[in-house]
């Protein structure tokens, strides 16, 4: 499917019916990656309608002229307008998605019902360790040329035949897809202009998630964000690294459902 925002064909995929939820990917994959990782969680529910895009520069989203972050924040707004409407609706990102993600709640609060932040990258990334295999039961050499097979290595810490077929099926097909110039002319302007939570700390249910063993953004920064999301949870996953939702999916089943549950109940409550 696609939608034209501010003069940009974004591609996207839908799942399902009822409230919305905007699902958006990190960078260098595509949409594959969190429909791999939420659609085992979302097809056993019948009230949620996925929303998920590929961002500016990877899948098949052009970039086009965008050079910073708040360029394209504004093009994702211009699609949550576009595809879901003025209505409620949550938000689940990863990494560079769960900045996008928070960034959307700070300019739309009262639009967004809920947020999840996987592994979400900051502003203020510290303590990161260094990238360590915790398990490894498979060769990915018989299946995997070296490049692939190096960023197999890199992304997992949890490497084994599950882990292999999630990378080979939602990961290695958008590597190639990816606007290597495009994205660094937007890295070079990375942070928004205004902070995502620069405003009134937001009301709605969160959850955070990191991995003890993320390499990429760590785990210690992000308890910074909770003083601005008084309903958060926040979980810390061992035997998780920046792949958390491939290598612990049984974990970020069970929180994301208990977040759906916050939201809803919050609804309900303020219904009645």
């Amino acid at each position: 499917m696609e939608y034209r925002a501010r003069g940009i064909p974004v591609q996207y995929v839908e799942h399902g019916d009822g409230v919305p939820i905007l699902v958006l990917h990190g960078a260098g994959v595509d949409h594959r990656e969190m429909v791999g990782a939420m659609e085992p969680i979302f097809s056993e529910l019948s009230d949620c309608r996925r929303v998920y895009p590929d961002l500016p520069g990877m899948g098949h989203t052009p970039v086009g002229t965008l050079g910073s972050a708040d360029d394209v924040l504004d093009l994702l707004l211009a699609f949550v307008d576009g595809v879901i409407g003025d209505g409620q609706f949550r938000v689940i990102g990863h990494s560079a998605g769960a900045y996008y993600a928070r960034a959307i709640a700070g300019r739309r609060p009262e639009h967004v019902a809920g947020l999840a932040l996987i592994c979400p990258l900051g502003e203020n990334a510290r303590n990161l360790p260094a990238h360590q295999v915790l398990h490894a039961s498979v060769d990915p050499r018989g299946t995997l040329g070296p490049a692939d097979e190096s960023v197999f290595r890199d992304y997992f810490v949890v490497q084994t035949q599950a882990t292999l077929e999630r990378y080979k099926e939602y990961v290695l097909p958008a590597l190639g897809l990816v606007d290597e110039a495009g994205l660094e002319r937007i890295g070079q302007h990375w942070l928004f202009s205004t902070g995502p939570e620069g405003g009134t700390p937001y009301s709605g249910p969160v959850l955070i998630v990191t991995g003890r063993q993320d390499s990429v953004v760590g785990y210690a920064a992000q308890w910074d964000l909770l003083e601005h999301y008084p309903r958060a949870t926040f979980a810390v996953l061992d035997r998780a690294g920046h792949a958390l939702p491939h290598e612990q999916p049984a974990l970020t089943k069970a929180l994301i459902t208990e977040w759906l549950d916050r939201v809803r109940e919050r609804r309900l409550g303020a219904d009645s």
